[in-house]
């Protein structure tokens, strides 16, 4: 199976482009699943899944009330009825996981994503490593083998200990993250980004490319949508599009698709001009950011981090333990730190040719010390 995960500035039009480019996977002969929160029309061939957060956010709270129902009672807290309860912020996107998730047990040659707006979307990508991470910091699963001694703890602690329930919703939470997880980071699942060409675009894309190669993720391709065409007699058609096309240049390989006059439509997504390649190539296996294997001249390791599209003054680097964390503009990722760089002290970072450059100096009292 391979997942091709559609997002760009929003009202780029990347609803439709993941619409028409299922369609056109359907038409090739491909089992072809649409997982998308907006409505669209009917797709011969296209298995459509429609988010429903609303739903999921209801079952799972009443799920969680009725596990907790004892404490609540101990309380006197009024119990929620189903009909009372609204989705809250972040049901959208634990619902578009779940449906990742769910992808992977079906029998699809090509699932298409229709993701938020970027450069949200990329949040949204990292959030089930986030919250795992959350998880394991949180209820740590290795305290799960003292269960017995918890009644016993509590007394002598003199604070009442979690409950067995609690840890295990955190593990199932976490195997629900970790599969959908998985589907993320797959060999065989990629981006593609849809842009109508402004600088504004230009500019969202710049920022959502840096967070996609933070989180590990890499394009398949990049759409400049609602192209308007050339040497139009109109003035302010011959403008516009001469502004398309000085953005445009800026973004090498972008496939174009022309500017229709209205979003196509039913029938109209079928054949779409630019969409010819609907199903994308499988590049090679994801590699670590590597790390040089042997000192340089001035004695440190080097850590390279590929950010393109990074600015200076947007990254952030913090050391904690054998942690580092990288922050690019508005993302951020904690990344455990390879076993040599572990035992030296960060000597230094610089940015050079889209690549975070991390500089390691050894630490005398953790590295092995060469024989005289």
């Amino acid at each position: 199976m391979r997942t091709l995960l559609v997002t760009g500035p929003g009202g780029s039009g990347r609803t439709t482009i993941a619409a028409a480019t299922a369609l056109k996977a359907a038409r090739d002969g491909l089992r072809t699943h649409l997982i998308t929160g907006d409505t669209v029309a009917d797709l011969p061939g296209v298995t459509v899944t429609r988010l429903t957060p609303a739903d999921g956010f209801r079952d799972d709270l009443l799920a969680l009330q009725d596990r907790a129902g004892s404490a609540l009672d101990l309380l006197g807290a009024a119990r929620l009825d189903a009909d009372e309860l609204t989705p809250l912020p972040g049901s959208d996107e634990l619902a578009l996981l779940r449906a990742l998730r769910n992808s992977a047990e079906e029998a699809s040659d090509l699932v298409v994503v229709d993701l938020p707006p970027a450069p949200h979307a990329v949040a949204v990508l990292a959030l089930p490593e986030q919250l795992r991470r959350y998880l394991r910091r949180l209820l740590p699963a290795e305290r799960q083998a003292a269960r017995a001694l918890r009644p016993v703890l509590g007394r002598l602690a003199g604070v009442p200990m979690p409950a067995e329930w609690l840890y295990e919703t955190a593990a199932r939470w976490d195997r629900e993250l970790a599969a959908a997880q998985a589907v993320i980071d797959a060999d065989t699942t990629l981006v593609r980004l849809v842009a109508e060409p402004t600088q504004a675009a230009a500019e969202t894309l710049r920022v959502t490319s840096t967070g996609l190669a933070l989180h590990g993720l890499r394009t398949e391709t990049l759409i400049a949508n609602r192209m308007l065409p050339d040497g139009s007699t109109d003035p302010w058609l011959a403008d516009a599009a001469a502004r398309q096309r000085k953005v445009v240049a800026q973004w090498p390989g972008a496939r174009e698709i022309p500017h229709l006059g209205r979003d196509p439509r039913g029938a109209e997504l079928d054949g779409l001009p630019g969409l010819d390649a609907a199903l994308p190539d499988i590049p090679a296996p994801r590699t670590p950011w590597p790390v040089e294997d042997r000192l340089q001249d001035d004695g440190v390791l080097v850590w390279r981090i590929p950010l393109p599209g990074a600015v200076r003054e947007e990254l952030t680097l913090i050391r904690r333990g054998d942690e580092i964390v990288v922050g690019a503009g508005p993302f951020r990722r904690v990344v455990p730190l390879p076993s040599a760089p572990r035992r030296c002290t960060v000597a230094g970072a610089g940015l050079v040719d889209g690549e975070l450059r991390v500089r390691f100096a050894p630490d005398p009292d953790l590295w092995p010390q060469s024989r005289s």
